[in-house]
């Protein structure tokens, strides 16, 4: 079986989301760099060298924003590392962590609404007219749905997690009397 390492006060099912989140995107990635090498992935390739840069560095920048997501399950996601300048060994407060993250979600839940709007409103043109090349386009595209939840999730648990809560419910102080 495949070692996800973690803290070990992370719950499994959130070292598992946090995990999936940068395969969730790989795929797209995958395509995208298939489209700039000129495999017969779209209808039309990429032209000129600003379109190809642009195209792989999408991929780059979102399988990079994937993986940050495992910082909300390991160490240093908690800790900045030594290696970086002027923060290491820093400890990241919760919130520096969880609003960015829930920033991003939010970002990611605009794309897919904005996409879904734009392809039942019939704006721009098809990437391919060919059901094979439409079928994988859709089957690389499809995880990619998966991303803005796991994110949302992954980062309730880590922000849960920093708090301090324990998961029983909440219990008022005990009255004292004052003198």
């Amino acid at each position: 079986m495949l070692k996800m390492s973690a803290l070990p006060d992370v719950p499994r099912w959130a070292v598992i989301a946090a995990h999936a989140v940068p395969l969730s995107t790989l795929p797209s990635g995958l395509w995208r760099i298939a489209l700039v090498t000129g495999l017969p992935v779209a209808d039309e390739s990429v032209s000129g060298w600003g379109e190809m840069l642009y195209v792989l560095g999408l991929s780059v920048v979102s399988e990079c924003l994937a993986l940050l997501t495992l910082g909300l399950v390991r160490g240093w996601g908690e800790v900045v590392p030594g290696w970086i300048p002027l923060l290491g060994g820093r400890r990241v407060r919760p919130l520096a962590a969880v609003v960015p993250a829930l920033l991003g979600a939010v970002g990611l839940f605009g794309l897919v609404g904005w996409s879904a709007y734009a392809y039942y409103a019939g704006l721009g043109s098809g990437v391919t007219d060919s059901a094979v090349k439409q079928a994988v386009l859709v089957a690389c595209y499809a995880p990619l749905l998966l991303w803005a939840p796991l994110l949302v999730v992954v980062t309730l648990a880590y922000h849960r997690r920093r708090k301090g809560h324990t998961g029983t419910a909440w219990t008022p102080a005990p009255l004292t009397a004052s003198k």
